[in-house]
């Protein structure tokens, strides 16, 4: 079975290594979507990310969990990703739930991943 999940993954912390360690426990194949540099900033402002595209995906790549690693730099471009790659299930944070998810309509079921501890990127930015 095919997995996947997104984010822009900036900043690594465990709750991000529990929910890739969960999503792959749930197929064969986990392919993580990343935002491009351009779209992060566009979505969390000028100051993001901390880390470029290229060492995200380095570090992603990295995980033993994670099987592919691809940007995406819209929303369309995501829906497009999705729609080509047809998982079998899609992981995101519980706190999509109720809300509407970008390409869930291209997967066979949508899961929801509730957050270990109190781990954010954006609290480890402002610790700085």
């Amino acid at each position: 079975m095919k997995v996947w999940t997104n984010g822009c993954f900036d900043i690594l912390h465990r709750g991000h290594i529990e929910l890739f360690r969960y999503a792959k426990s749930l197929g064969d194949e986990l392919v993580v979507g990343i935002d491009t540099d351009e779209k992060v900033k566009l979505d969390k402002g000028e100051d993001r990310p901390i880390n470029n595209v290229q060492d995200r995906i380095f570090m992603l790549q990295s995980i033993k969990y994670i099987d592919k690693v691809v940007t995406f730099d819209s929303t369309d471009d995501l829906t497009n990703t999705i729609k080509w790659y047809k998982p079998d299930i899609m992981v995101i944070g519980s706190d999509w739930r109720g809300k509407e998810v970008i390409g869930e309509i291209y997967t066979n079921k949508l899961m929801f991943f509730n957050r270990v501890g109190n781990y954010s990127t954006t609290k480890i930015i402002g610790k700085n």
